[in-house]
């Protein structure tokens, strides 16, 4: 009698709620495009690429290392970035103080894990910490092919596909997807089917269709986060690959030197490393005047 209800169960969530999973409910995010405003060029203390782009030098006390950031392809996180490296914007402090000074002076990678990255710019060192707001994320997942690839061929996105089947069958413990095993198998299987730009956007990551997104590839500079939309301060610079990471983290420069501190960063440890300074170089060939 239990087997025959459950396949009952089964109809009707496949039949009358006409497979959730059959077709496609992504809806691409509205996004303006903005320019990027170095409020103060620094100086480059070391040598940079000619190429016109803005560049971040990270001044550490294992040596530097320089990034090249994409204001065309991430402006509104390069933005903040250069705003809070410069002090040009209010952040709330631990103690609930509004300030405006070079937020990464003086703050260390306090999470670094060999043959993945290193992560910094957290005020408390522990991670936890932030500016005392947060903003979206800035990822076109079309231009990293995420339409393209299938959710059940993508086992690197398999926790984002569970959550989208738990969000979907409205699961909220840990005895109820017990109890609801056959369905939730079944709807896994459906969902499979589907893209994981789909699944991502199910679970709460928003796309635009505007920007060109970069992947998240050895000397990758992109933020850290809590979940969709949860940028704030805490980035972290790639040490390898990390494919995995593609659509869930705005990927928003590229280093152009400094791979074997990245290394020693690594081997110090956690927070061992300490951030001196950020500088901003702006080698533009029309640099953007301050407003």
């Amino acid at each position: 009698m239990r087997k025959i209800s459950w396949i009952l169960v089964l109809l009707c969530f496949f039949a009358c709620n006409r497979n959730p999973f059959a077709e496609s409910r992504y809806q691409p995010a509205q996004y303006s495009p903005s320019s990027v405003v170095v409020p103060r060029p620094d100086n480059a203390v070391i040598p940079l690429p000619d190429k016109p782009a803005i560049y971040a030098v990270f001044l550490t006390n294992q040596g530097n290392i320089a990034v090249e950031l994409f204001d065309k392809d991430a402006p509104k996180t390069v933005q903040n970035f250069i705003d809070l490296a410069q002090g040009e914007k209010e952040f709330t402090t631990r103690f609930g103080q509004k300030v405006k000074k070079p937020f990464y002076d003086g703050l260390t990678f306090h999470r670094v894990i060999k043959d993945f990255m290193i992560q910094g710019g957290c005020p408390r060192g522990d991670g936890t910490g932030g500016p005392g707001y947060e903003f979206d994320d800035e990822i076109n997942g079309k231009s990293l092919g995420l339409d393209k690839l299938k959710a059940g061929e993508a086992p690197y996105y398999q926790y984002q596909l569970q959550r989208a089947v738990a969000n979907e069958l409205q699961i909220k413990s840990r005895e109820e997807a017990e109890s609801k095993r056959e369905l939730i198998e079944k709807a896994f299987e459906e969902a499979k089917k589907l893209s994981v730009l789909e699944i991502l956007f199910r679970t709460g990551y928003k796309y635009n269709e505007t920007l060109n997104s970069h992947r998240a590839i050895k000397g990758s500079l992109a933020m850290a986060n809590a979940g969709p939309n949860t940028n704030g301060s805490q980035f972290f610079i790639n040490q390898v690959d990390t494919p995995h990471l593609d659509g869930l983290h705005t990927v928003f420069g590229q280093m152009v030197s400094g791979s074997d501190v990245v290394d020693k960063i690594v081997s110090a440890g956690n927070s061992k490393t300490t951030i001196k300074k950020v500088l901003i170089v702006d080698k533009r060939a029309a640099a953007t005047p301050a407003q």
